[in-house]
């Protein structure tokens, strides 16, 4: 894994993993529309491209800005397109930073989350000198939660997340 700090960009063997810019709207509003979005993560009721450069401006450029991290553009590099996003957020609700990652259906089952965060994690430990990272996820999404289980994640607590309060399995991991 390569990174550089200052326009945080990660590569792999298989991925880079690049800030998002406004140029990324289209790709955000078809994402964040995915029924396995919605239904899983939640719906941030992004259905115009006006509306996605709200979101992409309020969120990943609002965190790099305030943070100097947000969630990151996965591009797969044989195909050359945004395949999903992966990153580290800081939500109010939580106590430490958490991990988070959301791909197309075209791209599920291929690595490329279980890739990706492991990229995005070791920046963290490494790079930024983080000592626990949290992941949220729905409790009935299996993939994601195998996914973290795959990375070293141990399950913490429920906890009651979003507008509608939905219930929540938090997860957590140290730096080795």
């Amino acid at each position: 894994m390569k990174a550089e700090t200052e326009s945080i960009v990660i590569t792999t063997d298989r991925l880079t993993l690049r800030r998002v810019s406004l140029n990324d709207a289209e790709f955000i509003r078809e994402l964040l529309n995915e029924p396995s979005f919605i239904q899983n993560i939640g719906d941030k009721k992004v259905r115009t491209l006006d509306e996605a450069h709200a979101y992409i401006e309020s969120g990943p450029l609002a965190s790099y800005e305030k943070f100097g991290f947000g969630l990151l553009v996965v591009e797969v590099n044989s195909v050359g397109r945004p395949a999903g996003i992966c990153g580290l957020l800081k939500r109010d609700t939580l106590e430490d930073v958490d991990i988070g990652y959301a791909f197309l259906p075209g791209f599920w089952s291929k690595g490329y989350a279980l890739e990706s965060a492991e990229a995005v994690l070791s920046y963290a430990f490494e790079s930024l000198r983080l000592n626990r990272i949290l992941a949220i996820t729905n409790p009935e999404n299996q993939p994601s939660i195998r996914v973290l289980e795959k990375l070293g994640f141990h399950y913490l607590r429920m906890m009651q997340m979003g507008d509608e309060g939905r219930e929540t399995k938090v997860f957590v991991r140290s730096r080795c």
